[in-house]
């Protein structure tokens, strides 16, 4: 069984930096991809960035720039560093992971509990 850890999340000003952390355990072959996605109060819920096990790197156009995301495949772990933090960037960070379980059972997708990060003065 496979769990996806998080934390890192909380409240910041604006103009202030977090680093969120998502770390995979159990029985996993390799890393296929890794991203986050956020969800907002009454909005639908957004990829933020996402980088695949090579290390190639997609980011939504709001948070270009301001956010890095990075991955660490022997601990398999994927971070987000997030930069000059604005209000509108409050939400619950969720990580996804794609990933290759062994013994053939291909590849499956899985989702973190979520943690709320909040931008406010």
């Amino acid at each position: 069984q496979v769990q996806l850890g998080e934390s890192g999340g909380g409240l910041v000003q604006p103009g202030g930096s977090l680093r969120l952390s998502c770390a995979a355990s159990g029985s996993i072959a390799s890393i296929s991809v890794m991203g986050w996605y956020r969800q907002a109060p009454g909005k639908q819920r957004e990829v933020v960035s996402t980088i695949t096990s090579g290390g190639s790197t997609n980011y939504a156009v709001s948070v270009k720039g301001r956010f890095t995301i990075s991955i660490d495949n022997a601990k398999n772990t994927v971070y987000l560093q997030m930069n000059s933090l604005k209000p509108e960037d409050t939400a619950v960070y969720s990580c996804y992971a794609f990933l290759l379980i062994p013994y053939g059972q291909g590849y499956k997708g899985y989702w973190g509990q979520g943690t709320q990060v909040t931008v406010s003065s």
